[in-house]
């Protein structure tokens, strides 16, 4: 299967390189709204146990796309399969946290809530959740 995948990713024109991050992107986002409407995961309290390991930066999961961009042009030049399928998953990870930063929650909860750091427990006198 993970053959038959990389060739035919290898063979996928850069318009359809985009067109497929951008979807995958939308199913991303979908997973996405579903943790957090349906199961109400919001990481700004569920996963500030994470601020200790990033010295309290909050990682988007659009900066592990970011990242991945410039991964997929230069340590994989001759593999164009692995390329062209990083390439989709980072346009995907960056879209998604994009649309859902400023375009569903912007529009749900008034704010965007694309935080750079993590609340600090000691200054707010409250840990996750208010507790």
């Amino acid at each position: 299967m993970y053959g038959k995948t990389i060739a035919y990713c290898s063979g996928m024109s850069t318009s359809k390189v985009l067109a497929l991050g951008l979807i995958l992107g939308l199913g991303i986002e979908v997973l996405t709204i579903g943790g957090r409407f349906g199961l109400g995961v919001q990481t700004a309290t569920d996963t500030t146990f994470l601020g200790e390991l990033t010295f309290g930066l909050r990682i988007h999961h659009g900066y592990v796309g970011i990242m991945l961009l410039p991964i997929a042009w230069l340590f994989f030049r001759e593999n164009d399969g692995l390329r062209n399928l990083i390439l989709m998953l980072g346009i995907g990870l960056l879209f998604s946290d994009l649309i859902h930063h400023f375009l569903v929650l912007w529009s749900v909860t008034g704010s965007p809530e694309f935080d750079l750091s993590y609340p600090d427990p000691a200054r707010s006198g409250s840990g996750p959740r208010g507790v």
